[in-house]
């Protein structure tokens, strides 16, 4: 009888860690979801990512800025004589329209890829909650069979 309860517990044992393992794995999985997605991607996927990322930083945003305003100043102040592009600075004008243009398809391509491996990663999430609350279910199930048990017993031993 010893025997056999030493066996069962070794199983139980054995149970703890395969939801331990497929816990971490999925955790692992989670973690790496960048690296999965980043793998498959093509040189032009990553080219928009890249152009997306520094598109939408401050530092892009500030050497924007000095570059508009040095034109401005160039064109209007620097080169009274003959500027290239004379006010109301045409030139630029389609220079912005043109970087507008581009940066914006562009960006809506990575933001819709961070989109897809944003819900690939809540899919993966919602498996592994659901894993541990089923694994909590049966904990308590196991909690709850455990406590008739020992009022079973503290009947027949008629303690409080």
């Amino acid at each position: 009888m010893a025997k056999k309860r030493k066996e069962k517990f070794s199983e139980d044992i054995d149970i703890l860690q395969i939801f331990e393992t497929e816990i971490r794995k999925a955790q692992e999985t989670l973690d790496n979801i960048d690296k999965i997605y980043k793998k498959d991607l093509k040189w032009f996927d990553r080219l928009s990512d890249r152009i997306a990322e520094v598109g939408g930083s401050w530092s892009f945003i500030i050497t924007f800025l000095i570059i508009l305003f040095s034109w401005i100043i160039i064109n209007s102040y620097i080169i009274i004589n003959k500027p290239f592009d004379p006010f109301p600075f045409i030139l630029l004008n389609l220079v912005l329209s043109c970087v507008a243009a581009l940066q914006a398809p562009v960006i809506l391509m990575a933001q819709n890829r961070a989109a897809k491996r944003d819900q690939a990663r809540a899919e993966l999430d919602l498996e592994k909650d659901l894993r541990d609350l089923n694994i909590d279910q049966n904990s308590h199930t196991i909690l709850l069979h455990l406590h008739k048990d020992v009022e079973k017993i503290k009947k027949k031993m008629k303690i409080k």
